[in-house]
Order: structure tokens, then sequence, then C-alpha cells
């Protein structure tokens, strides 16, 4: 950071460090004996609409390297789009196998930073659900390095249920890295996997 950006008061953004997923094994543990939500086996990627030859590659390796566990009964990976453009791939694990989720999702994540659309990357979701089957994400914020909870209030529609979010932060805090600023505990609706 130089001078000017120092005078400015402009921070040197973060950068993304993947390796953080695979704190939530562990965090998982956690958040189950501090909520009771468990993991679903459900994780997604979202990243910038992209198009072009290469991606289509990228996207082929992504496809490979995911649906390999079909021969072994495994669900192919699924790729959609949402009604803002973005696209997402869903991968499927055993809900008490969080790290090959997480494996996979790291994969992915990787796959398309070394492909060259690191800059497209958006988040990853891990998905949960407590006894009563209400949803939560933990959300990793690829260009923030950092992770955040969303829970969709119970009843549908585009309502949070903040306070749940705020206790899962207060139990994970010595887990993860998570966002400080609440602003950008974006909401991710209808995000696959969720």
């Amino acid at each position: 950071m130089g001078l000017l950006d120092s005078i400015l008061g402009r921070a040197r953004p973060v950068r993304p460090d993947l390796d953080q997923l695979f704190a939530v094994p562990s965090a998982a543990l956690t958040l189950q004996a501090g909520t009771g939500f468990a993991p679903t086996g459900l994780g997604s990627v979202c990243f910038a609409g992209v198009e072009g030859g290469a991606f289509a590659r990228v996207r082929q390796d992504v496809r490979e390297l995911l649906d390999a566990d079909t021969a072994r009964g495994g669900i192919p990976v699924e790729f959609s789009r949402d009604s803002y453009g973005y696209t997402w791939l869903l991968s499927r694990q055993e809900p008490d196998d969080t790290a090959a989720l997480v494996n996979d999702l790291h994969a992915v994540n990787t796959l398309l930073r070394d492909g060259g659309f690191g800059p497209h990357l958006l988040c990853s979701m891990i998905g949960f659900r407590d006894p009563q089957g209400r949803p939560l994400a933990l959300v990793y914020l690829y260009k923030r390095g950092t992770f955040y909870p969303f829970a969709p209030a119970p009843g549908g529609g585009e309502k949070r249920d903040n306070e749940l979010e705020l206790q899962v932060r207060a139990v994970l805090g010595d887990d993860l890295r998570l966002e400080g600023d609440l602003s950008r505990w974006f909401p991710v609706w209808g995000a696959p996997g969720l």
C-alpha cells in the first residue's frame, strides 16, 4: 500500500484464501453442537456469468472432476443460472461428509481461479438445516476471504432471521474468519443448496 492510499484512507484488498474453506468441517461440528444446525451435504459456488471457449474447457474440467463420483453412485454436479445472470455450480455429498463437500468446493474455486476466472468468483456456500427444517448457509466471500451466516426467515418470502445470523456469528467466532462488516452479509435468495 502506498503513501497516497494511506492518506486517502484506502485499504489494501484482502487476498482470497481458499484454504479458509478447510476450516468448515470443524466449524460445522461447533455449529451443530451450539445451535443444532447440521450439514445438508449441499454446497455451491457462484460466479459472474462468463462464456467462451476457455470457460467451456474449465466447465468441462469441473464436470469431469466432480462427476467422477457418479460411477460410485454419486450425483453429478449441476450448473444453473439465476435471475441476476450469475452461474451457480451445485455439489452434493453425504450430509456427514462435510470434508468431501469442502474439497469439491475448493477444487471448483481453484480450477476457475487457475483458468483465469478468479475475478469472476463471488462466493461459495455450504448448506445446513436444524431439526425443524430451517435453512442456514455459511457463505464464503471469495474477494474478502471471509465467511458470514445467511438465514432465511421461516415462512418464505425474502426475509432474514437476523437474530439467528448473529447467534451463529457468536458461536463460530473462534472457528472461522467472519466478515466484520454486516453490510457485506448479502442475501443469497434461492441459491442452489440452500
